[in-house]
């Protein structure tokens, strides 16, 4: 058996000498390591230069804005009641504002079901069209009857009437529509309603009907007297024994010369608040008192008399009646009113919930989106109905409440989506072509505020009200803006405040503490991994490495140069705001400096720090620009502006325009080529007839309701041209602004257009500082290459040619953030060296690898050579052994 150990047989130690050998061979492996493991330092090192970088780059964030500069601070004296935001537009001040009403949505609900899933009506194709708008007129409650003649005679007994739960102050003496009025008026604070008496107006035939009087001629010849009274006031008066015809006898003739001039008669009257209307010999004399005082009419007489109110020649015993009036109930809230009480009939009213709209008129506003959704036997109940409405999206919301009551707690309740008086509910119900509306769908949501009202009203649409600084405003949301240019008011509740607006200076100093801060702790960290430490005598990971010494030479030169492209500006270098260089490198901020700055040129400082852009043409604005986009003043020439695809009526519409019933339009808006199907709705309108105004809200409003234009954002705007032709035009402005309309069924779209042809949009077009430019829409941007690359300015107004001049520049925080961005991201000079150095460090690791391998092979050779060698001496060495006993023997 041979030997299982080198060396064993030899003494040769075989392990010791082949270890040796692998350890030169190995030595390259070792060097290997050390170059990865510096690679791997100058990743670290290059990774806490991009977290630095970063942090640096977010501090740039609020800077780069120019909002962060032209911000200013807004404090209110009372939170609760009034808040406000301010724009750079605004003028530091401070505005009182007094709120006496806050805006609400408008909430109507419908009458109490049993179930949610019972089937309304019979199912019949039923379409509710919602459209929102203003109530304009009459007002909100409820409107009494005539009071009767024992409330006249004898007052309301006290406890008889009251409203929202509060007792109305009654007694005997409440005999007349005025005095009622005033009761519930004592008490309007509390209830919420106020109380109007209707004008008291005497019967239309008192005197006479059909054109002819029924008053006869007095005839006091046989010995009486007479005299007639209105209101307290003796209009005529006969003495005994004068005839028919007479000088001084009573007849209509005598009235009406009495009632028709000036004289004491009648400014008695007018004393008593009394007014006259027709004549007696017309028959048709009225008298009437405005304030809802009674009105009593009275002949009186003694002896024998003929003749007087509905008396020709028969005798006349005397005559009295009181005449009095009604009063109707005005909600303050636009809510319903209660009333209630032991003998609510005795004021004209019914005991119960109720009120509606009383002579108002509704206008649709063209603003709001308006639309059809269809009701039928798949969704005719209260839960299908709620869906169907909230999936139209037609500006109001619709829920199901229960009430909790036993038999029908069930109400359907619909509240517009917005607030402000401009968001009030119509809800037209029609059918289908020839077949009518289901009548069921009709008596739950027909809702007309000028006109039938099947749904109650429970809040009214209302806008915010308030004072500022003494001028009265209206707002149809809690926030109110335009009364004080750049500020925007919120009202939170009812009362005074005052809202204080300042600039916010503090704001601006802490940004710019930030950013000194951040690029002091970037410098820091570039110093840690590239700097020498003459005391350990130690460099960093990247000293003298290219990409960090062409970060700080960036640096350094971006935030020691001027800006230029500042059109007037003051400021011009970061050393006028108080930042300058130390020896070490760093950035110190001068906090004085600062801040008087600020207080001589607040104006300026944002564009020191962000990209501007400031025009010479109010109509030519600065939107944004690119890294590529280079400072400097660029003359602005518009050669086409921009417009919108239109529809011209060849004639104006007649004064009253009809819609047929069933009327259904295909439009397409800001189509494509190839055409998109979500650029096209089926529109229907509102049967009905139109003035001029209203046909442009219909339009308008129902196209703008179609549920793809909506979820598009694409609107369409319907007015009239001064020589009275109808405009339809996309709100959309450039080459994909264009509308058509092809009719379907019922009216024709040739019956309100004529066959007048849409025009399509155009971009704008031009130049910047003589550089091509792009159109789209109202936008221009400067074309790649040139040195305005990736400015965009959004061009209105109505001048073509020169357009005056934009002075463009890059602020130090935008130019900071544009160098951050090319040494961070993706594609960024750090992000790819980091990229280079872990690919080097798994290039070595591969190539080790392969070393490694290669070791095993030599180490295998030199183990087998010195294996064979080993067993070689081992052999001559057992030769040797032999030989030398031998030669013992021999000698012995």
């Amino acid at each position: 058996m041979g030997l299982s150990s080198p060396g064993i047989g030899s003494n040769l130690d075989v392990n010791a000498i082949i270890s040796k050998l692998m350890s030169v061979e190995a030595a390259p492996a070792a060097t290997m390591d050390k170059k990865s493991a510096s690679y791997l330092a100058k990743v670290t090192a290059f990774g806490t230069v991009s977290g630095a970088l970063g942090s640096f780059q977010s501090s740039l964030s609020s800077l780069t804005s120019l909002s962060t500069f032209q911000a200013l601070s807004s404090n209110s004296s009372d939170s609760s009641i009034l808040s406000g935001t301010a724009t750079s537009k605004a003028q530091p001040g401070t505005y009182k504002v007094d709120i006496s009403q806050l805006a609400q949505a408008q909430t109507l609900a419908t009458a109490g079901y049993k179930t949610t899933k019972s089937a309304i009506g019979l199912g019949a194709k039923t379409t509710i069209n919602i459209q929102l708008g203003t109530v304009a007129g009459g007002s909100f409650g409820l409107t009494g009857s005539t009071l009767a003649n024992t409330v006249v005679t004898g007052g309301i007994t006290p406890g008889g009437l009251s409203i929202n739960g509060t007792a109305i102050a009654t007694d005997g003496s409440t005999r007349s529509a005025k005095l009622l009025a005033d009761a519930i008026n004592a008490k309007s604070t509390t209830t919420g309603v106020s109380a109007k008496a209707e004008p008291t107006v005497t019967s239309a035939t008192l005197f006479g009907a059909a054109g002819a009087s029924s008053y006869g001629a007095i005839d006091t010849s046989g010995g009486g007297t007479y005299s007639l009274n209105v209101g307290g006031v003796e209009i005529a008066s006969q003495i005994t024994g004068l005839a028919p015809g007479a000088a001084g006898a009573v007849d209509a003739a005598a009235l009406d010369a009495v009632l028709g001039g000036s004289n004491s008669v009648t400014q008695a009257l007018a004393n008593s608040n009394i007014t006259i209307s027709g004549t007696a010999a017309a028959g048709d004399l009225r008298f009437t008192n405005a304030d809802g005082s009674n009105i009593t009419i009275a002949e009186n007489v003694t002896g024998a008399v003929t003749g007087g109110i509905g008396n020709s020649g028969t005798a006349n015993t005397g005559y009295n009646a009181t005449t009095a009036s009604a009063i109707s109930l005005v909600s303050a809230s636009g809510t319903q009113i209660n009333v209630g009480g032991s003998n609510p009939t005795a004021a004209g009213l019914t005991a119960g919930i109720g009120g509606t709209y009383q002579a108002a008129t509704f206008t649709q506003d063209g603003t709001r989106s308006s639309g059809n959704i269809v009701i039928d036997s798949t969704n005719n109940t209260l839960q299908g109905i709620r869906d169907a409405i909230n999936k139209a999206n037609f500006g109001v919301t619709a829920s199901i409440v229960s009430d909790g009551s036993a038999d029908t707690p069930n109400h359907l309740v619909l509240t517009s989506s917005a607030t402000g008086a401009n968001s009030n509910m119509r809800i037209n119900v029609s059918g289908d072509g020839a077949d009518p509306a289901d009548p069921a769908i009709v008596a739950l949501l027909g809702y007309d505020p000028g006109g039938v009202q099947n749904l109650s009203q429970k809040t009214a649409a209302q806008d915010t009200l308030a004072v500022v600084n003494g001028i009265a405003v209206t707002s149809s949301s809690t926030g109110i803006t335009g009364a004080v240019e750049g500020v925007t008011l919120s009202a939170n509740k009812v009362g005074s405040a005052s809202l204080t607006v300042s600039k916010d200076t503090a704001n601006i100093t802490s940004s710019i503490q930030g950013f000194v801060k951040a690029y002091n702790d970037l410098s820091t960290q570039i110093k840690s991994v590239s700097g020498y430490d003459a005391e350990t005598k130690k460099g960093g990971d990247l000293l003298g490495d290219s990409t960090i010494q062409n970060l700080q030479a960036a640096l350094r030169r971006q935030l020691t140069g001027s800006i230029t492209g500042l059109q007037g500006s003051k400021l011009t270098s970061l050393s006028q705001v108080g930042i300058a260089f130390q020896k070490d490198g760093t950035l110190t901020l001068d906090s004085s400096k600062l801040q008087k700055a600020m207080n001589t040129n607040f104006a300026d400082i944002g564009g020191l720090f962000a990209a501007v852009g400031r025009s010479s043409d109010a109509d030519v604005s600065f939107t944004s620009s690119t890294a590529k986009t280079m400072a400097g003043e660029y003359v602005v020439d518009i050669t086409a502006l921009a417009t919108q695809g239109t529809l011209t009526s060849l004639a104006p519409p007649p004064a009253t325009t009809t819609i047929a019933a069933d009327t259904v339009w295909t439009v397409k808006l800001n189509d494509t080529v190839p055409t998109n199907s979500s650029n096209t709705a089926s529109v229907k309108l509102t049967a009905g007839s139109y003035s001029p105004d209203a046909l442009a809200t219909l339009l308008q409003a129902s196209i703008n309701g179609a549920s793809n234009f909506t979820e598009k954002g694409s609107t369409v705007s319907v007015t009239l041209n001064d020589d009275g032709t109808l405009k339809l035009n996309s709100t959309k402005y450039g080459s994909t602004s264009n509308v058509t309309l092809t009719s379907d069924t019922g009216t024709a779209v040739s019956d309100l257009f004529g066959a007048a042809t849409p025009v399509e949009g155009v971009n704008v077009a031009g130049t910047i500082g003589g550089y091509s430019a792009t159109g789209d829409g109202q936008v221009l941007t400067g074309g790649p290459g040139a040195p305005v690359e990736g400015l965009k300015l959004e061009i209105k107004g109505d001048t073509i040619g020169s357009r005056g001049t934009l002075g463009f520049s890059q602020g130090y925080a935008y130019q900071m953030e544009n160098l951050a961005k090319s040494f961070l991201g993706a594609d960024g000079v750090l992000t790819g060296r980091t990229k280079g150095l872990n690919q080097s460090v798994k290039d070595i690791a591969k190539q080790k690898d392969a070393f490694n391998l290669k070791l095993v092979d030599i180490e295998a050779r030199y183990r087998k050579q010195y294996t064979a060698l080993d067993t070689a001496l081992s052999s001559m060495s057992t030769t040797a052994a032999f030989l030398t006993q031998q030669f013992a023997k021999l000698n012995a």
